[in-house]
């Protein structure tokens, strides 16, 4: 009976997470309009874009992998919601977090990312193996710094519970990580932009220049399963930095606004800067996100 209603705990709470990453969507879309001077999408365009896919089918087929894609996409959002513990002390909204799901959730975040290679691979584009490349070199490159500084907060805190370091940085602002192990949280910040794939890091789609990748290679249910993983994703990456650096969420109201203010960091640095080069992002990575990395690490082994 108990693991029925932790399930139901998970499901409800991955229904929030869903639709607040959806809501999140929209709004930054409309901040971005009101930037360029324009009134953007209403606030509720993504669900209807989403139940419209959902209710699309068609009779195109490029290949099973093609369309496996999406669904390891989805995969690996929802696997690093799964075991993301969300509301601190709170037995129900831990989710299935354990020791050490540090590790887990950063395998995670590489799997959804290689399944979409793996299916861009059979999309019969001759431009995928461009955004396969692109893809690929700036996440490893993103993951670096990303590494060194998790490798640097488990030292800290002699753990890889992501439950045990948040409750680590209760009683006081000062103990959150972003104060106690500032160059860990710089190389993570700036890492985070790369995850994010605002500008000048959305190389894959680079929608000014190559007119084609997901949004238009994949269609009907296929797009709403991306669409779906972006609307969770984006939240449950925010949710992993705010428990890693920013003390956690002790109710969901703070979750929302932390998580909110983390991706609204990846959406000024896209307004505020041009889109780099594919070897611009690669060396730009292994600068100062790299060296805030390595000098975190060093300081606290």
């Amino acid at each position: 009976m108990e693991i029925v209603i932790k399930l139901l705990y998970v499901l409800l709470g991955l229904f929030i997470i869903l639709n607040f990453g959806m809501f999140m969507s929209v709004s930054m879309r409309k901040i971005v309009a009101r930037i360029a001077g324009r009134n953007g999408v209403p606030f509720y365009q993504p669900w209807i874009d989403l139940t419209r896919l959902y209710a699309t089918r068609d009779s195109i087929s490029h290949g099973i992998m093609f369309y496996l894609g999406p669904v390891f996409r989805l995969s690996g959002g929802v696997g690093i919601f799964l075991f993301m513990p969300l509301i601190v002390g709170s037995q129900y909204f831990s989710n299935f977090s354990f020791a050490g799901d540090l590790i887990l959730i950063l395998y995670f975040q590489f799997f959804g990312m290689l399944g979409m290679a793996l299916g861009a691979s059979e999309s019969g584009s001759p431009h995928s193996a461009i955004g396969v490349s692109r893809g690929l070199s700036q996440f490893t490159t993103v993951e670096l710094p990303l590494t060194l500084a998790v490798i640097s907060i488990a030292i800290q805190y002699n753990t890889l519970s992501i439950s045990e370091i948040v409750n680590a940085q209760q009683g006081g602002i000062m103990n959150w990580t972003v104060f106690t192990n500032p160059f860990a949280t710089g190389a993570a910040m700036l890492s985070l932009l790369g995850a994010f794939s605002h500008s000048p890091f959305n190389l894959i789609k680079a929608p000014n220049e190559i007119p084609i990748g997901p949004p238009t290679e994949y269609h009907s249910t296929f797009l709403g399963v991306l669409r779906t993983n972006a609307a969770i994703l984006h939240v449950i990456e925010a949710v992993l930095f705010m428990n890693l650096f920013f003390g956690g969420a002790t109710n969901w109201v703070e979750l929302m606004i932390k998580s909110f203010l983390i991706y609204f960091t990846s959406v000024f640095v896209g307004v505020a800067f041009p889109r780099f080069k594919i070897e611009q992002s690669v060396q730009w990575f292994l600068k100062v996100p790299l060296l805030l990395g390595i000098i975190a690490v060093i300081i606290y082994s």
